[in-house]
């Protein structure tokens, strides 16, 4: 029986610190905000799951949707700026 604890050094040897890197991190603050916008879009969602559902309610859904829509649109407006090479 071989004891694996003696190649444990071989094997972690080539994994990353696990830590993100600053393109990483910059990635999700670009992204923030329609993370935002989904998160309220989901809290919403479970607000009205237990209620009878109303006009107040789906107006509540709705303006949840506009946000995560314009906050995509927003980003993907932001991407296409930033691509190298792209003409605008």
């Amino acid at each position: 029986m071989e004891i694996i604890a003696a190649l444990q050094s071989a094997v972690m040897a080539d994994l990353p610190d696990g830590e993100p890197s600053d393109a990483e991190l910059d990635a999700i603050e670009a992204e923030m905000p329609l993370i935002l916008a989904e998160v309220e879009l989901l809290d919403v969602q479970i607000a009205v799951m237990d209620r009878p559902f109303t006009d107040l309610s789906a107006r509540r859904i709705r303006r949840a949707r506009r946000r995560v829509l314009a906050a995509r649109r927003d980003l993907t407006n932001l991407a296409v700026f930033e691509l190298p090479g792209v003409a605008a």
